[in-house]
């Protein structure tokens, strides 16, 4: 359904240091890297989720209600990401655990990068 998604940062440095840890576990790797932006997907495959220094030069900002859904394999995937994020400088947002309200077997973690967007790595599969 989406070709990509794109996440705005003030330092893409401190951003790629995030995402690269948070990412790894999920079997995901960097495609492109550019000065002002970078971008990850599966292997062999193309970027599909992209941090950037926003175009117009303003200062990116996060959206109230916006959360990117990143999805994991399995469960110990959701842990390490998860883990990963947090040690490269992610803000908990809701440690890994299963959201029955969501559905039985959804398992997921929330944490917020260095600039403050929200991120959700999630499995629906069951344990």
């Amino acid at each position: 359904m989406f070709s990509h998604v794109t996440i705005g940062s003030n330092d893409i440095a401190r951003a790629k240091g995030f995402y690269e840890s948070l990412l790894n576990p999920l079997g995901l790797v960097r495609h492109a890297d550019y000065p002002e932006a970078f971008g990850y997907g599966p292997a062999g495959g193309r970027p599909q989720i992209w941090i950037v220094r926003p175009l117009d030069k303003k200062a990116a900002t996060v959206g109230n209600g916006i959360t990117v859904g990143l999805d994991a394999p399995n469960r110990p995937a959701v842990d390490a990401a998860y883990k990963a994020g947090m040690a490269a400088g992610g803000k908990d947002e809701g440690v890994p655990g299963v959201r029955a309200h969501y559905h039985p077997n959804y398992y997921g973690a929330y944490l917020r990068d260095p600039d403050g967007n929200k991120i959700c790595i999630v499995c629906h599969r069951s344990a």
